[in-house]
């Protein structure tokens, strides 16, 4: 079964059962010393970008959004061994459609939905349809759509897990916005650094 290290601001670190390793958004946090199989990044504000902070397993591919969303009008859904990554929307004032992506991540029979910095998309009422289990969504009001408007979103896809993150610009995590998010949100779940979960 996949797991899932919250690495704390927007970044995270998933194993699969077989042991592949994909990085998202590095940035801070512990829990880079295992080699990277695949890094993704969803856009390239630096506070998601720290592509090199872990060590790169023998053919390691970093897979960025310009790979993912080359041009307005293509998405890009690629495999890299057990994991299957999909491309979808992502936006706001701070973060042009353009230049971001969010992620739908295939593995172990588990379809994982992280958003990006992001707030309500276009696209999220059709990702209500697609079977989401685990669902990650920023909420730090500044960059992002705030914790109302995350909780919000989550009622939309419709996950079986909602989890907040990216809740405080530049900081690991914020403990009242994910207090917050909890008592607004469906089937939330609170993931702090340093905790490993299985999806």
């Amino acid at each position: 079964m996949a797991q899932v290290l919250y690495q704390g601001h927007g970044s995270m670190r998933f194993t699969t059962a077989s042991e592949t390793v994909v990085y998202l958004d590095p940035f801070m946090g512990e829990g880079y010393d295992v080699p990277a199989d695949l890094v993704l990044v969803t856009h390239q504000h630096y506070d998601h970008t720290g592509i090199d902070l872990m060590p790169h397993a023998e053919g390691c591919v970093v897979w960025q959004n310009m790979d993912s969303h080359p041009t307005p009008d293509v998405w890009v859904t690629r495999t890299f061994g057990d994991v299957t990554v999909e491309a979808v929307r992502a936006e706001n004032q701070m973060h042009d459609p353009d230049k971001c992506v969010g992620y739908l991540l295939g593995m172990d029979g588990v379809l994982v939905y992280c958003a990006g910095d992001t707030s309500t998309t276009s696209q999220m009422p059709e990702l209500a349809g697609r079977g989401i289990d685990w669902c990650f969504l920023p909420g730090d009001g500044i960059y992002n759509m705030d914790v109302a408007e995350a909780a919000q979103c989550a009622k939309t896809i419709g996950a079986r897990h909602n989890v907040p993150v990216h809740l405080k610009p530049v900081k690991p995590y914020g403990e009242a916005e994910a207090a917050r998010f909890a008592s607004l949100a469906p089937n939330a779940l609170l993931i702090r650094p340093g905790e490993v979960v299985e999806l």
